[in-house]
């Protein structure tokens, strides 16, 4: 027996150990010699197993294929907490087979249970247990109602940390999914007190201002701080970015400017409202006359209220001026066309019935419902559980929450529209209440699937797919809500119906629906083009000769003899030459 074999012989309990490790090789069909032999190499080196969890990590990873399965069994068996870097860098063959008939089996079963109920895919459900449940159980060797958010988040910096070490991007991309996956799974298992953020969402607002020098960047920041205490965090969002671009214009600047009191109107603020109408966004896209008309909207208003808050870095002087705002076009809603309509409305309710997959069946549902109702999209995915309210003599009604212009209203409902909310209440995921974004109570929102509220890009992109299906011209949601209002518009319904079945505040954005087919102005059309037709009579038919000409008067009658060009009358120049008229006509 090697060297280190005999100091793991003496050690206290390394026989029995061994000779568990051949019983749950044996359990394997395994048990070849190499594998004991590793093993008591393992423990020659380390005889308590605990010891290797000290080793640096490249140590750790040079432990020759044969004695990996040693240290398997010692993580399995609570032996070992090898320590999550460690984890995350050794894929383990065969882990998850092997951790269903040890101490783990009952916590990743129970896990696997509820992401299946969740709706997750088979694949997804193993992989999630095997790549992140099992490891957190396996480091901290606590039962599975026992994991903490720190304990996942710890294990996905490691992740994070091979990732950056193999130069490979894609495969922290696809471990972070885990992570959300699994954090979203132990939140609807009571596990997590808290739901995972979106690993999409940039944490706050400092990442907007990549490319602002200081002492720009405070005072932006400052700024948008100040403005989160009464506006909404998108609106925030947007007056960061706007503020943002402004600061990066300044930056490019020879030499950059950080001091708003020097800014002159002439050297910068043309300089940048030039540039504005050409900049691009970083896809390359052109801006558009609505993000620019925003931006300067958006550096006028922080130089009025620092200049109103005493600021300090405020200008001193206007700088910005009404006539640089850019004016919007002012285009009709853009509805749907009868027959696009119709062949739309077939293609989702097809969608319905026979989709692909159970989140398919879902979206195209609530893009029913969006048609039926007239719901903005913010709206439509803030709806709540509860949202139907049936009231005995007047049918059910559709309480949409607040939205973009913070009201709320009720919207009637006919039987049709009843069963796709009964659909979408069937088909929806069941799991906690979500924190609402806006006010962070629990709420049951309606469209939930896999434990996390719908997208509204998953909602746009399976409305263009369904428009392709239908052979029509790609369509927004919100277009949808112009197809339903143009409809009512036709039926004829009231204005202060239109306002409160869209939620409009005034009467100004409903009467944009009324522009499109104005009854007035068709009834004026006609009523004109009638009495033109009139007056041009019926045209003579082919061999027909055309109706005697009244006499024609020659014209010296007009002019006395004399040369019309010198007769006092009024000369008009024609395209077949001069009309003469006398001043009394």
């Amino acid at each position: 027996m090697p060297g280190p074999d005999r100091r793991a012989a003496r050690a206290p309990g390394a026989a029995d150990l061994v000779a568990d490790y051949q019983r749950w090789l044996a359990a394997d069909g395994r048990g070849s010699a190499c594998y004991v032999n590793a093993a008591w190499a393992f423990l020659g080196h380390w005889p308590d197993p605990g010891a290797f969890a000290a080793e640096p990590l490249a140590r750790q990873l040079a432990l020759v294929a044969s004695q990996r399965p040693f240290v398997t069994f010692l993580m399995l068996t609570g032996r070992l907490r090898p320590g999550y870097d460690y984890l995350a860098h050794r894929k383990i063959g065969g882990l998850l087979v092997q951790a269903r008939r040890g101490v783990f089996a009952g916590d990743i079963a129970r896990f696997a249970t509820a992401a299946t109920d969740l709706d997750y895919g088979g694949h997804i459900v193993k992989r999630t247990t095997e790549r992140v449940v099992l490891r957190l159980l396996i480091q901290t060797r606590r039962p599975l109602d026992k994991v903490v958010v720190a304990d996942v988040d710890e294990l996905a910096g490691a992740f994070r940390r091979r990732a950056e070490a193999k130069g490979n991007r894609s495969s922290w991309v696809n471990d972070r999914s885990l992570v959300y996956a699994a954090h979203r799974v132990l939140f609807h298992l009571g596990v997590l007190d808290t739901p995972p953020e979106d690993p999409r969402r940039r944490p706050g607002l400092v990442g907007h201002y990549s490319g602002v020098d200081e002492p720009l960047r405070t005072l932006f920041l400052d700024y948008c701080d100040q403005a989160a205490a009464t506006r909404a965090p998108a609106t925030v969002k947007a007056i960061a970015s706007h503020l943002a671009g402004f600061g990066r214009f300044l930056a490019s600047l020879d030499p950059p400017v950080t001091d708003l009191a020097v800014l002159d109107r002439r050297t910068h603020i043309e300089a940048w409202l030039a540039a504005l109408g050409t900049a691009k966004h970083d896809d390359g896209t052109a801006m558009s006359l609505g993000h620019q008309r925003g931006q300067i909207l958006t550096v006028r208003q922080f130089f009025t209220d620092i200049l109103q808050w005493g600021w300090p870095a405020a200008p001193t002087r206007t700088l910005i001026f009404p006539r640089d705002i850019p004016q919007l076009p002012q285009p009709l809603p853009r509805y749907l066309p009868p027959d696009a309509d119709r062949r739309l409305t077939d293609t989702l309710e097809d969608l319905s019935a026979r989709g692909p997959t159970p989140l398919t069946r879902l979206h195209a549902d609530a893009l029913l419902l969006t048609r039926a109702t007239g719901l903005r999209i913010g709206e439509l995915r803030e709806l709540e559980l509860d949202c139907v309210h049936e009231i005995d003599g007047h049918g059910a009604w559709l309480k949409v929450p607040l939205g973009k212009l913070a009201t709320e209203r009720m919207v009637p409902l006919d039987t049709e529209t009843v069963d796709i909310l009964d659909r979408i209440a069937d088909r929806r995921t069941p799991g906690r209440p979500l924190p609402h974004p806006r006010t962070g109570r629990p709420v049951e929102f309606l469209l939930v699937h896999q434990g996390r509220r719908i997208s509204a890009q998953a909602l746009r992109a399976e409305l263009a797919r369904a428009c392709h299906t239908a052979d029509i011209p790609t369509a927004t949601p919100h277009a949808l809500r112009h197809t339903f209002a143009t409809a009512l518009v036709n039926a004829g319904v009231s204005l202060q119906a239109l306002m409160q079945l869209l939620g409009h505040v005034s009467a100004t954005m409903s009467l944009r629906y009324g522009r499109l087919f104005d009854a007035t102005v068709r009834a004026e059309y006609e009523r004109a083009l009638t009495q033109a037709k009139a007056q041009l009579g019926p045209a003579p038919l082919a061999g027909m000769a055309a109706p005697p000409a009244g006499p024609v008067l020659p014209l010296t009658a007009i002019t006395g003899d004399a040369d019309w060009k010198d007769s006092p009358t009024i000369k008009s120049r024609l395209a077949g030459g001069f009309c003469l008229r006398a001043p009394a006509q």
